[in-house]
């Protein structure tokens, strides 16, 4: 049966998609001696507006690469070969705006709303210009599109907060995506994980998107009888190949005419998939043939392996008129005139009103995750007042060197060592920025920036907190100058150990890996600082040069003993002795060199503070 080219549906931003692909193959080359993977093999096809498409196969077969493929989201290291043609002209990419990409896990913010969480997204990617009466009724359509309206004032929840069920939460991924109104949609696995109610709710959701002129494109691993009759057509793949590509109902046909009818009270998917996964194969031979294929009429043997099923439905298909009328559609596509399609690159929202977006989205998601900041300051006051009570008024005689030496070096490294505490949180933030980047919302460097303001009045907090605590119970160096630069110079400190800690959250994105990881990072400046071991008496090769010249404990260190240091004065050790100075005990008990100003490490730290998350410039 052929599928007539329809009109093309107006959408907002131009005319809807026809997306077609030739001879599509992905080539993943071995780092090794061993052979070249063929992920997917001669792929030849089209979506139409208007129509849900369902890439199908068992596990391994290539439908997530197939996607990847065609969005211009495969890893650098695979090839890709073939053409990929939008309304008849060949693109190598997608644009933002056009497409957009639902992934089969649902990473969103567990503390926003789902009003705000599409809100938020809205503000971040529509343009500038809309009112905010224009962009509330945007919102609110999206959220009626995707039947959210029940749960739009609820939490989406996280690991600790309750929230929506999981077939709302893929809703909203979906309705994440589409507030921009994009002309093409794809996704993987969108009902995986969901019971079959939620499962035909979401398919349902996205055949009312197709009805508005929307081309769908979505992998789908084993639909039920009811999900898979929404689907208008089918893509069927095995091990790369394709195994059937054209209408979804007619595909029952095909097989019966290869010689593989299905049984009857057997869902039609579960027999396509039944016929071409090779792992059945493995449990035939486990259970003594005990599951082998049953009810194959038309003189085919019910001992043949799925292997030898496989290479006859290929067969079929390749010599069948299926294959000579897709690429028929396809030369057709090309001829037809008529359909425009422009290019946009980037957010329509401006760079400061994304900035602004981000601030207060990053503001409120740490505002309300307790586990964030909260519990942190929380446990930064306990232990203040525990150091405060075990130094309290230490003094300034002889033994009091070594004792205020001990809390600077217990505050700079404890108090930095606990931003370990919102590693889970930092996973979850980094999880959301590489989806969004992925997708075209926003570029790194506002979220950097964003990152950075948004943090600030917490770690201002903590280190406020500290200070105020332990500066008046042990009795540091009296003077509101002085107490200032403790408290700077502590903030300072924290902020290069979150920017660390963000950085191993998006290169180690395990929660135990990364606090492994983590805490090594830490380790290794805290014995590096010039507090265990003096910075002169350490090993010269690789430690003190350049470990010690590049490790911000040891700037923070060395400026926390000097602002409390220089100025005053120690009894000696015997009494009647002359009184030490400052400068003395620094230089020579401390090791701690006076050819700079203790304010000499504050520029160093707030560059490294930035500098240390353009990793993720990569990363993304």
């Amino acid at each position: 049966m052929e599928i007539e080219i329809p009109a093309p549906p107006e959408l907002r931003g131009g005319a809807a998609v026809f997306l077609a692909w030739e001879d599509l193959t992905a080539l993943l080359p071995n780092s090794g001696n061993g052979p070249t993977r063929r992920l997917i093999n001669a792929l030849t096809g089209y979506a139409l507006p208007g129509r849900i498409m369902a890439v199908m196969g068992p596990s391994a077969s290539g439908k997530s690469t197939f996607l990847d493929a065609l969005a211009g989201r495969l890893s650098g290291n695979v090839v890709m070969s073939g053409k990929v043609l939008l309304n008849g002209k060949i693109k190598k990419s997608l644009h933002y705006g056009n497409v957009a990409y639902v992934t089969q896990e649902d990473v969103l913010m567990g503390t926003l709303t789902v009003k705000e969480s599409i809100a938020y997204s809205a503000s971040l990617r529509l343009q500038s210009s809309l009112t905010k009466q224009e962009m509330a009724d945007i919102v609110q359509n999206t959220i009626a599109e995707m039947g959210l309206g029940d749960c739009a004032d609820h939490l989406v929840g996280n690991w600790h907060l309750r929230g929506i069920s999981g077939g709302e939460k893929k809703r909203l991924s979906i309705a994440l995506e589409i507030i921009t109104q994009p002309r093409l949609l794809f996704l993987d696995e969108p009902t995986t994980g969901l019971d079959s109610a939620s499962a035909f709710f979401v398919v349902q959701a996205l055949r009312s998107i197709a009805h508005r002129g929307r081309t769908i494109i979505t992998s789908i691993h084993q639909p039920s009888s009811e999900v898979f009759s929404l689907f208008d057509d089918l893509l069927l793949l095995s091990s790369g190949e394709t195994i059937y590509f054209g209408e979804a109902e007619p595909a029952v046909e095909f097989f019966a005419e290869a010689g593989f009818p299905c049984p009857q009270m057997r869902s039609p998917s579960d027999h396509y998939l039944r016929c071409i996964n090779s792992d059945f194969d493995y449990v035939n031979t486990a259970l003594m043939g005990s599951h082998r294929i049953r009810n194959i009429e038309d003189g085919i043997s019910p001992n043949l392996t799925t292997t030898e099923i496989r290479a006859r439905l290929l067969h079929k298909y390749q010599n069948s008129k299926l294959t000579e009328r897709v690429r028929a559609k396809i030369r057709e596509f090309c001829v037809t005139e008529g359909f425009c399609y422009e290019e946009s690159r980037g957010s329509q929202a401006t760079w400061r009103k994304q900035l602004r977006t981000l601030t207060k989205r990053s503001f409120t998601n740490m505002c309300r995750d307790f586990g964030y900041y909260w519990l942190r300051i929380v446990i930064y006051i306990v232990v203040s007042l525990c150091v405060g009570s075990v130094f309290h008024d230490v003094g300034s005689g002889y033994h009091a060197i070594l004792a205020r030496g001990a809390c600077g070096g217990f505050v700079s490294g404890f108090m930095t060592f606990m931003a370990i505490g919102g590693f889970p949180s930092f996973i979850e933030e980094i999880k959301v920025f590489c989806k969004e980047r992925l997708n075209g919302h926003y570029g790194v460097g506002v979220f950097i920036l964003s990152n950075f303001i948004s943090s600030f009045p917490f770690l201002a907090v903590m280190s406020l907190t500290s200070v105020s605590i332990t500066y008046s119970m042990v009795k540091y160096h009296p003077g509101f100058s002085h107490f200032m630069y403790a408290f700077i110079d502590l903030h300072l400190s924290v902020s290069v150990v979150e920017s660390c800690m963000m950085v191993v959250a998006a290169l180690v994105p395990n929660f135990l890996m990364g606090v492994v990881v983590g805490a090594g990072f830490i380790g290794i400046m805290m014995a590096t600082a010039g507090f265990f071991r003096l910075l002169p008496d350490l090993p010269v090769i690789f430690w003190k040069y350049p470990v010690s010249y590049i490790n911000y404990m040891a700037w923070g260190l060395q400026g926390a003993y000097k602002n409390d240091m220089i100025g005053m004065e120690f009894e000696g050790m015997v009494a009647g002795q002359p009184k030490l100075k400052g400068e003395y005990v620094l230089t020579s008990l401390l090791g701690i060199p006076l050819n700079h100003s203790k304010w000499w490490g504050f520029g160093r730290r707030f560059s490294y503070s930035l500098g240390l998350q353009t990793p993720i410039l990569f990363y993304s």
